[in-house]
């Protein structure tokens, strides 16, 4: 059995899913919603890839590498606001973190 375009696509499009299912069903834990955005990253990376290969074309793959390394930043920076406002709260209860409203 061969994998195929289509397999890559539904696993992409099930692992997009997932991840929006969690953005939905989780509202109150901020960890789980950088993860379930991560997720969604990943899942449209992992369709970029397939097309680029499935099309013998590397600027799809080449893109991938741009989109890691902001969602690495984005992580990176998300998580320090996160461990900052700990600090100051000790809650990272996204209901109650209304500090960074206008």
């Amino acid at each position: 059995m061969t994998l195929t375009l289509g397999h890559y696509l539904s696993l992409g499009a099930m692992l997009f899913a997932l991840s929006v299912i969690g953005i939905f069903l989780n509202r109150r834990n901020l960890i789980v919603l950088l993860m379930a955005i991560e997720l969604m990253l990943l899942a449209v990376n992992m369709n970029f890839v397939a097309f680029s290969y499935y099309l013998q074309d590397m600027n799809g793959q080449i893109f991938v590498f741009f989109i890691l390394t902001v969602a690495a930043a984005e992580s990176a920076i998300g998580l320090a606001i996160l461990v900052l406002l700990f600090r100051n709260k000790s809650n990272i209860n996204v209901e109650e973190l209304n500090t960074l409203k206008g």
